[in-house]
């Protein structure tokens, strides 16, 4: 009964290993060799490279010549060698999608930053925006309401009071209305969390327990788990709230996979979680953003998982 479970995180290892070599090299021939070998080893072999695959985002497309192929009614061309064909192409083609969501952000966003960047942004009502790394906005203002739509990231905004323009942020499904309010909003990895430092904000979200909103008072936090609406909420001192601006990030009960998602904006290149048991863990604690990679492996140690450096990502993955 054990050695299944051992078994397919070894495998899972594995698939991990041969999926950043690919991407670090994906025009080399050997490569792509090597991962349709071992895919074709055995039904593990390829379950253990689908979840590698499905992790990286990779879009399950066909190599050329073999969709090519199939199209032209080439004999030999099976069901399990177009999924194996598939998911190598579209490890070879991972190290270029990933400039695909930077630029539809681009085209959506009024101010943008990068890794490591926080940016103050002063809007035409006087309110302002700190802008945390890798995230993005875009400003929506008319005669009779202030809407903000955080596309990516986190930002904290100190709202100027105006009774006769709600100011609001969109993130996700869920949108949080403040007047003359200091509060933080963060979106990731599917977790929108709204946290205020003064004043008060509305939290609503349709379809869910926050259909009819739900007030949130200085101190307040809540977390809104955009999948499965679950929803999550305490209390912290007001000096937590939004620390990243200090260089620190607090974390009450939060997911794995949102903690690596925000400390990862501080950390180059872009980062894996090679574990997809790992992110549905629950961590709290205090980790320090001059460190991103001491923070992501104070994340992830208590959970039996090491963090690597390779020259295009890091990856998160079990020991």
């Amino acid at each position: 009964m054990t050695e299944a479970p051992a078994e397919d995180r070894r495998l899972f290892r594995e698939a991990a290993d041969l999926a950043i070599r690919l991407q670090n090299d994906p025009a080399n021939p050997v490569s792509v060799d090597m991962v349709r070998t071992w895919v074709a080893r055995s039904p593990r072999h390829e379950a253990a490279w689908a979840r590698v695959a499905a992790i990286h985002g990779m879009t399950g497309r066909v190599l050329t010549e073999q969709r090519k192929a199939a199209e032209g009614g080439i004999g030999g061309m099976s069901r399990r060698r177009l999924v194996i064909g598939g998911l190598i192409g579209a490890g070879v083609a991972a190290a270029g999608s990933l400039t695909v969501p930077g630029a539809l952000l681009r085209a959506r966003a009024d101010y943008m930053t990068s890794t490591a960047e926080i940016r103050r942004i002063t809007l035409s009502d006087g309110s302002e925006i700190t802008l945390g790394p890798d995230s993005a906005v875009a400003i929506d203002f008319a005669d009779a309401r202030r809407t903000i739509g955080l596309l990516a990231g986190m930002a904290y905004f100190d709202v100027v009071r105006d009774a006769s323009r709600p100011f609001s942020v969109l993130s996700g499904d869920l949108t949080a209305t403040a007047l003359g309010t200091a509060f933080d909003v963060s979106n990731d990895a599917g977790f929108v969390s709204v946290s205020v430092n003064h004043g008060a904000v509305e939290a609503r979200a349709a379809h869910s327990a926050l259909r009819l909103a739900e007030r949130l008072n200085p101190g307040d936090w809540i977390t809104f788990d955009t999948s499965s609406h679950a929803i999550a909420r305490g209390t912290r001192e007001a000096s937590q709230i939004a620390a990243w601006r200090e260089g620190m990030i607090v974390a009450e009960r939060e997911t794995v996979s949102a903690m690596v998602a925000k400390i990862a904006r501080w950390q180059p290149g872009r980062v894996v979680m090679a574990d997809p048991f790992l992110g549905s863990r629950v961590v709290s604690g205090v980790f320090d953003l001059a460190d991103p990679l001491g923070a992501l492996e104070a994340v992830v140690r208590p959970f039996g998982a090491k963090v690597r450096v390779t020259p295009f990502m890091t990856v998160i993955s079990p020991v």
